[in-house]
């Protein structure tokens, strides 16, 4: 692969990108399958600690990604065609990092060339996430994060 293709991130704006480039930045650190609560008052989104049912908790992947649109209807896809989507995902995403102008961070498989080092550097939500498979209807709620809960979400939403 030449140096651009390995950097392309740097050479493309999100619109540049083709399919494959735009799902490489795509860190897999899961936290868009998070489940979040909107106050329909005060407009603030709260994370909650529940993952959808397609993820695959070992890895951080959705088990049925081509169709999870369609079996997900709160699933939202990602596209620079609808940026203000982009404000949902975490401050570490790569999607909305690079939509704001920002460098992609140190631990991005891009940068490392290994997917682990998502999850070596703490940003995964490998072993610390339930999936809705496993709680009671109407029960997420309970599983919202409070800021001061752990560095890991508080780091993420920061």
């Amino acid at each position: 692969m030449g140096e651009k293709e390995r950097h392309f991130w740097k050479e493309k704006t999100l619109e540049e990108m083709d399919d494959k480039e735009w799902e490489l930045l795509c860190d897999q650190c899961g936290i868009c399958c998070l489940f979040k609560l909107e106050d329909e008052d005060s407009g603030k989104l709260y994370y909650t600690r529940v993952t959808c049912r397609l993820l695959n908790m070992k890895n951080a992947t959705c088990t049925r990604y081509p169709d999870r649109t369609k079996l997900i209807p709160l699933c939202i896809p990602l596209s620079i065609k609808d940026p203000d989507k982009f404000s949902l995902l975490p401050k570490t995403c790569a999607y909305r990092r690079l939509y704001e102008g920002k460098r992609l961070l140190p631990w991005h498989p891009l940068i490392t060339g290994r997917k682990q080092s998502v999850q070596e550097a703490g940003f995964s939500i490998i072993n610390k996430t339930i999936s809705e498979k496993k709680i009671k209807r109407g029960q997420i709620t309970d599983y919202i994060v409070e800021e001061e809960i752990t560095s890991f979400f508080k780091r993420m939403l920061e």
